[in-house]
């Protein structure tokens, strides 16, 4: 299996973040894991390309040419694609993997994440996506879902749309038992890698 890693380039406000990231890549590359993520160096995203080099596992980096430099690019990995723009970054980020896991970040994994997310829902892929919710980092997203399928904004089959877990042993049970919500309307080919969407704002709810 080769799992896309959405992670901070910053390492957060404690070491529990490293910690238990890299923790959760070397079981899995232990395991025979393949690993895709942004490519850098620095902060979590460098902790999850360690953490999967050190366990003799696969690594490969996607970067725009922009952030080589201000996220200093990984030299050791398997392969690194670097791309013209951000928004090739995250296509090609959702293409690569079998599934999505986002473990703590900031802006830019939030902005990978919903983008996966909404394609999702509206049917233009059907793979796995997963919060790795260390020390209960995702707990006010995981409570927004629950919120936004109370008052009606996601359907009660999307509830589960993002699983929680809190280790490689949950991520890999959440994976085995993974079920896509229905989709909205029938995509053109839900195998195909998530697109960047134009919809309009009734469409997601």
């Amino acid at each position: 299996m080769r799992v896309t890693v959405y992670a901070g380039s910053a390492p957060g406000d404690s070491p529990v973040f490293a910690d238990e990231v890299g923790r959760f890549v070397a079981e899995l590359a232990g395991r025979g894991t393949e690993f895709v993520y942004g490519g850098g160096s620095t902060g979590l995203m460098g902790v999850v390309a360690d953490r999967a080099l050190a366990e003799g596992g696969k690594v490969i980096g996607v970067i725009p040419r922009e952030l080589v430099d201000a996220e200093i690019a990984h030299p050791g990995l398997t392969e690194l694609h670097v791309v013209p723009t951000m928004h090739e970054r995250k296509q090609l980020l959702a293409e690569l993997g079998d599934a999505i896991v986002a473990v703590p970040g900031g802006v830019g994994t939030l902005e990978e994440l919903f983008e996966v997310w909404a394609a999702l829902i509206l049917g233009h892929h059907r793979k796995p996506l997963v919060l790795l919710n260390i020390d209960g980092y995702w707990d006010p997203l995981v409570d927004v879902v629950v919120r936004m399928a109370g008052r009606g904004f996601l359907r009660e089959a999307e509830r589960g749309s993002l699983v929680s877990v809190t280790d490689a042993a949950g991520f890999e049970e959440a994976v085995r038992a993974w079920t896509p919500p229905p989709p909205r309307w029938p995509a053109p080919d839900a195998t195909q890698a998530p697109q960047a969407q134009q919809s309009r704002g009734e469409d997601l709810g």
